[in-house]
């Protein structure tokens, strides 16, 4: 007898623990969502603020507070907010308090297009991005977009990723040519143009004009001269103004 009460006690035990489960399970089901934690993953320059992305989140959950979780699709919610031309990829996840999380990561600039009455941004893939209110990014200026645009982008991005290029240059020219797309460079220190040339080469041409630099710093004549020209292959050659 002792035996069947040990038994029937041990099921009534896993009857208790399903049932236990099961309503705990019912219950984190129709819980409602008490926040949106949004991150941001790359930098602190916001291109689009916290309370706009956490706005797109609530318009498209049509008051998400008021919403299940089982009930939230979480591909279709990083499908809407990706659709935000400042965003380009968004990860949208349930947290195990019942939270929503994004995780945003911003387009990039790497030029900022004028003229006429249109201004833009050029992202790291060439992408048209609108300007934010709440951010200016200190990126090369360019007039227009001409059939360059490719060279143009990938100069663009090589200048973003080198420090000394990416202080010095504040704008691009294009410089039409039927066989080579090639480009002038504009100086922030100095006002100078640099005449660069095709893309091709960037390493080889940055060391000439570091290594030029460094010696009209040091001779304090670097006012003296109006264009740089970095074509040549083993010399730079300048003229004065």
């Amino acid at each position: 007898m002792k035996k069947y009460i040990v038994h029937i006690k041990f099921i009534l035990l896993i009857l208790v623990i399903a049932f236990l489960y099961g309503f705990a399970g019912k219950r984190n089901a129709s819980r409602k969502i008490p926040k949106i934690d949004v991150q941001f993953t790359n930098g602190k320059n916001l291109f689009i603020t916290y309370e706009a992305v956490n706005k797109l989140l609530i318009q498209k959950l049509e008051g998400s507070e008021m919403q299940s979780i089982e009930s939230l699709f979480l591909n279709n919610l990083e499908e809407y907010i990706e659709k935000n031309k400042m965003i380009r990829n968004a990860e949208i996840y349930r947290t195990v308090d019942g939270n929503l999380g994004a995780e945003i990561t911003q387009r990039e600039p790497v030029l900022r297009v004028v003229g006429g009455t249109d201004s833009y941004y050029l992202d790291t893939r060439g992408e048209a991005m609108p300007l934010s209110v709440n951010y200016s990014a200190r990126v090369p200026i360019v007039t227009g977009v001409s059939a360059c645009k490719d060279s143009l982008v990938v100069l663009a991005n090589k200048i973003r990723n080198d420090d000394f290029m990416k202080k010095q240059v504040i704008a691009i020219e294009q410089v039409e040519k039927p066989e080579s797309c090639e480009f002038n460079l504009k100086t922030r220190v100095g006002d100078q143009v640099i005449v660069f040339g095709t893309i091709g080469n960037f390493d080889t041409k940055k060391i000439k004009l570091k290594a030029f630099y460094q010696k009209a710093l040091a001779d304090k004549n670097l006012q003296e001269f109006d264009t740089i020209n970095l074509k040549f292959k083993n010399q730079v050659v300048c003229s004065k103004k």
